[in-house]
């Protein structure tokens, strides 16, 4: 096989400071893809005052997807946490795992965000966690993570142990909060952000607009620091994807808002401000797409200045908005900053929660998060269907109806995105970028040249990437061996800010089958600033599926 040099620019133009260490890594975060063929849709109905209705069946049930009914061919009911048998004899099939009859596991994730957490307040709120694991069955489980802004650290896998959840939670408490920093530096308001729910667009269109407005508006300090948080328990879900029965995500957060605007950095013609999709979008898609339901967490708590609907009712905040006071659209640009922020979070917390079909856990109802999401977990139905996958990153509605009950609510999900292969795999790099490891096989060798100076305080760097063909698929195409892989390279700098991932076709080919140990390479450069810079390089191979990895540290030397 003949090694060929195939030049690009690759600009990677980033203002980094040293890359961190990567301190207590999950190396195993992105090693796998997931392949979603079931959509489950969790089911709760209650009458008009918020009572639970049981004993429905599968007929009772209408599911439309996009606007299109959609038969439901898997079916369980959930009561008091045991499966039940449907008593109709032509029924869907039960729900892959659940045995009519026996209890069905609930597995409760809990993801604290210290990086914008107060210590106060979140010790609070673990002290709460930990004295409600007594209302969780005895074939359930927990697992705690955290994020400091920089590292997910796993401080317990999934157990049913108290002893261990105990020493995970006293773990926890010593952790540092980082949320006072985040407190006094909030950017001051101009421009109202757009925070109404317009109809979501693809994840993938979501992250391309991301992208547009950093690298032309320079995205406030504010939101760069939310949507990093945002990325981290979106990584930190898939990671924990796979247990078997229901699966619950506690997201303790606090300022997890929509950013005001500086109106000198908003263009009116080209671009929009941030939304609340636009923002917490990726997570949302992604606990559709793996079956998770959210119950985020409002770690502050109530604000004598901002009311909203009152804790303890038999299902809290189902029909969430925003407080009263300040009315559905608030003029937002004439609102304080506390009770702009309140508002925002509110809205933003009730956002996550919606989407997924769990509860916002709103002021004082923090206080009873873990009961509360183990109650609302105890009784719903279990509805199931596989729908066509055209891997095209299109976001599909789910609507569930009751079938001439109208004195009937429902709660549920209410979407499911169709993840294509080439986004999901962007998606597992950028999160071996921010947690450390990489993604897929380590087979991938890449050196560096010696740095050149450029323009200003940037220097350019010569990159070889090393393509072990042992790994790759060739397939005979004429009289050539050839195959299109694409490759993706994506920097991190000290603060958590991240390149573009973007995805370049790499042609692979030569006149023979490749001999074993034989590589191809390919050259590239990359602009970046002269301070250190943490690099993952990827390489996907479509055809087989398969993802090659490489991640190093790099300096001005």
């Amino acid at each position: 096989m003949v090694r060929l040099q195939s030049p690009f620019l690759f600009a990677l133009i980033l203002a980094a400071l040293p890359a961190a260490a990567q301190e207590s890594p999950l190396p195993e975060l992105f090693s796998d893809t997931i392949d979603v063929r079931v959509v489950n849709v969790e089911v709760v109905v209650t009458d008009r005052k918020g009572n639970r209705v049981q004993g429905l069946d599968a007929a009772d049930f209408e599911l439309r997807v996009d606007g299109e009914s959609v038969p439901v061919e898997y079916f369980t009911e959930i009561d008091g946490g045991i499966a039940r048998a449907s008593g109709q004899a032509d029924a869907p099939g039960a729900v892959s795992s659940l045995v009519p009859g026996e209890p069905v596991r609930t597995n409760y994730l809990v993801f604290i965000d210290e990086y914008f957490a107060v210590r106060r307040d979140r010790d609070r709120v673990l002290a709460r966690l930990e004295q409600d694991l007594i209302k969780l069955g005895a074939n359930d489980r927990v697992a705690l993570v955290a994020f400091d802004g920089q590292n997910v650290s796993e401080l317990t896998d999934w157990t049913d142990s108290r002893d261990v959840l105990r020493d995970a939670f006293d773990e926890a408490h010593k952790r540092d909060a980082l949320g006072m920093m985040r407190i006094v530096d909030i950017e001051p308001a101009v421009v109202e952000p757009a925070l109404a729910d317009r109809p979501s667009p693809a994840l993938v269109r979501s992250r391309a607009g991301i992208r547009r407005a950093m690298s032309t508006l320079h995205l406030n300090k504010r939101e760069r620091e939310i949507q990093r948080s945002v990325l981290a328990a979106t990584a930190t879900l898939r990671s924990y994807a796979d247990p078997p029965g229901r699966k619950v995500m506690l997201v303790l957060a606090d300022g997890w808002g929509v950013p005001r605007w500086n109106r000198d950095n908003f263009d009116p013609v080209d671009w929009r401000p941030p939304s609340i999709e636009s923002i917490y979008g990726p997570l949302v898609h992604a606990a559709n797409l793996v079956g998770y339901t959210l119950y985020p967490v409002d770690l502050p708590g109530f604000d004598p200045a901002f009311t909203n609907a009152p804790s303890g009712t038999s299902d809290p905040s189902a029909t969430y908005t925003p407080s009263p006071s300040l009315g559905l659209e608030p003029n937002l640009s004439a609102l304080p900053t506390d009770l702009y922020s309140e508002w925002s979070q509110e809205a933003s917390l009730g956002y996550l929660a919606r989407e997924t079909g769990g509860l916002p856990m709103i002021n004082s109802s923090r206080d009873i998060a873990l009961a509360e999401a183990a109650t609302d977990t105890r009784s719903y139905y279990w509805l199931g269907f596989e729908p066509p996958r055209n891997e095209d990153d299109t976001l599909h509605d789910i609507e569930v109806r009751l079938v001439g009950r109208p004195d009937l609510r429902v709660r549920s999900r209410r979407s499911y995105l169709d993840l294509s292969k080439s986004t999901e795999v962007t998606m597992m790099v950028e999160g071996s970028l921010l947690f450390g490891g990489v993604a897929g096989k380590e087979t991938l060798t890449v050196e560096f040249g010696a740095p050149q100076s450029t323009r200003g305080r940037k220097i350019l760097v010569p990159m070889k990437v090393f393509i072990p063909l042992d790994d790759i698929t060739l397939l005979p195409m004429g009289n050539l061996w050839m195959n299109e892989v694409e490759l993706r390279v994506s920097v991190i700098n000290e603060s958590g800010d991240r390149s573009e991932t973007p995805v370049e076709t790499v042609r692979i080919s030569g006149p023979a089958e490749p001999e074993p140990g034989q590589h191809w390479w390919y050259t590239t450069e990359l602009v970046l600033r002269k301070r250190e810079h943490r690099i993952v390089v990827a390489v996907h191979d479509p055809v087989s599926g398969t993802i090659l990895s490489a991640s190093e540290t790099i300096g001005p030397r």
